[in-house]
């Protein structure tokens, strides 16, 4: 899918109390395969061979997997969550509209779609497609995001970075790609996202072979859960764009960008250190 650069940028905002944030611009990759969602399908369409994935009606990774189908020229079905709906929502409309195949499945059996009877059922159904994970976090994704960290400029030395996590391939690569006496936080965007823990452990083990002890999750700062807002994350992302012209996708990275300034309020980030808060998309 070609080699992409973001820029890092600095975020200039009376709330840092002396911490050095810098924003990684990766919401500018590529259109509409941007960010994380680039770096995870990098090494995961390279064959251009047809591809099954999976996703909830508002899945980002759903539409930037239609958008790589079209660009690419591979053929692409989407497994969604939950009965049909129609209209289609935009996500949805966007994915069929790029020549994706919606595929539903009720929700008791969407959650058993890792179990080997739901995929030799779908390989049965869709014969010589890949099947990439919900999220499109596996190995390969983690491979993409291990080079994000290798793009900032030894010139822009870092102590920390943050991204958010909805399935931790993005946070599992990040922090295997650091430097000696960096880390990594990553913020949940799902309620109850203590599990992404045993998660991000799991994609790092089968990555490299071992797991990393230079990240963590925050937990708190999901704001009710996927895809859910509160009038002060709305506040927020409104301010945030007053503030700085950025417009901050309220399922993920405003959530994120919430907790870091919250965590240097708080002391927790103290002053003097220089964070990297990875921008992994735009508003949807």
């Amino acid at each position: 899918m070609g080699e992409v650069v973001s820029p890092v940028v600095p975020l200039e905002d009376d709330r840092v109390h002396g911490v050095r944030v810098l924003l990684k611009r990766d919401d500018l990759i590529w259109g509409e395969i941007s960010g994380n969602k680039w770096r995870k399908l990098k090494y995961n369409v390279g064959a251009l061979e047809p591809v099954l994935t999976f996703g909830g009606a508002y899945s980002n990774h759903i539409r930037a997997v239609a958008a790589a189908g079209e660009r690419y020229g591979f053929a692409t079905v989407g497994v969604i969550r939950g009965e049909e709906r129609l209209p289609l929502n935009p996500v949805l409309a966007y994915a069929a509209g790029r020549g994706m195949r919606l595929r539903y499945l009720d929700r008791s059996t969407y959650r058993l779609k890792r179990t080997p009877e739901v995929l030799d059922w779908l390989r049965g159904e869709y014969p010589g497609y890949r099947i990439l994970p919900e999220g499109g976090s596996n190995p390969a994704a983690v491979r993409g995001c291990m080079e994000l960290p290798g793009e900032i400029s030894s010139d822009t030395p870092f102590d920390v970075i943050c991204c958010p996590v909805g399935t931790g391939g993005t946070l599992a690569g990040i922090a295997a790609g650091l430097s000696p006496g960096q880390r990594a936080i990553g913020f949940s965007a799902l309620r109850g996202g203590t599990f992404l823990t045993d998660e991000i452990t799991r994609l790092q083990h089968e990555t490299l072979g071992h797991a990393t002890t230079n990240w963590h999750l925050e937990t708190t700062y999901h704001f009710g859960g996927y895809a859910r807002t509160t009038p002060e994350l709305s506040t927020f992302i409104e301010d945030f764009d007053n503030r700085h012209g950025i417009r901050l996708d309220r399922i993920y990275v405003a959530k994120m960008m919430y907790g870091i300034l919250d965590l240097i309020a708080s002391g927790s980030i103290p002053p003097g250190t220089t964070v990297v808060a990875v921008i992994t998309g735009g508003e949807t």
